[in-house]
């Protein structure tokens, strides 16, 4: 009897050794996302789309970036993007955690765009602002970014 329990203990005690290590939850924000950016009078600044992966070190790898301006003067014509996103649980398959995105335009007249926001309910929404070296890129507001279902194949 006692080496039936102390085999159970044993087991036990492995199994709860292995909770929580290495246990990295990338999580749901990995895909393809659609963001909608507006400023104070409800007009959608920029619009973008991009691919998000969440990086064993919380950094966010990017692919597949593509912006669509509207009525801004700012050039985001070559761009590189960065950010990360921090865990704050998994629950029941949701996953939320502080998001901080940013893209940066290369070339001649660097302009930056920041997003800071809360991932929660399968959704990332927040505070954007932008400025730049481009005559009048400056600018904040509110950002709604939902993930695109892919179809089933």
């Amino acid at each position: 009897m006692t080496k039936f329990i102390t085999m159970a203990l044993l087991s036990m005690g492995l199994i709860l050794a292995g909770c929580g290590s290495g246990s990295h939850a990338t999580g749901n924000i990995d895909g393809t996302w659609s963001a909608t950016l507006s400023n104070s009078t409800l007009a959608n600044d920029f619009i973008f789309m991009t691919h998000l992966t969440v990086n064993a070190d919380d950094s966010l790898g990017t692919t597949s970036f593509s912006l669509t301006l509207d009525s801004t003067p700012c050039d985001f014509t070559t761009t590189t993007e960065s950010g990360s996103f921090t865990i704050s649980g998994n629950f029941n398959g949701q996953v939320s955690g502080k998001f901080h995105y940013v893209v940066m335009s290369t070339g001649t007249e660097v302009n930056t765009l920041t997003l800071d926001g809360m991932v929660s309910g399968g959704q990332i929404t927040g505070n954007w602002t932008v400025s730049g070296a481009t005559a009048n890129c400056t600018g904040s507001g509110k950002f709604t970014m939902d993930p695109v279902l892919t179809p089933a194949k």
